[in-house]
């Protein structure tokens, strides 16, 4: 005799959500959020907080989140004018 497990009716309810396009947006966007605080791990070494307290770790994401904007932006600057893609203000 095959048993099945108490919490297989809340895995079938998860595999039917899996299925929805809200979900499949919440994955993409969840995905973007992740990559932002990856990036913020790896490259800008914020894999764990210097300064003490609720206001030092507040300074330390607001600067950090200020030099990935500005990375971001000089990214963006550098690329130029978009010339030739399609919707571009003429």
């Amino acid at each position: 005799m095959i048993h099945r497990s108490i919490h297989e009716d809340a895995r079938n309810v998860a595999r039917q959500i899996a299925t929805t396009l809200e979900y499949q947006r919440s994955c993409c966007e969840r995905k973007k959020v992740e990559m932002l605080f990856a990036h913020l791990k790896s490259i800008l070494r914020l894999d764990r907080l210097r300064l003490r307290g609720l206001t030092g770790a507040t300074d330390e994401f607001t600067l950090a989140g200020i030099a990935q904007n500005l990375r971001r932006m000089a990214k963006l600057t550098s690329q130029g004018p978009p010339f030739n893609r399609i919707g571009a203000p003429a």
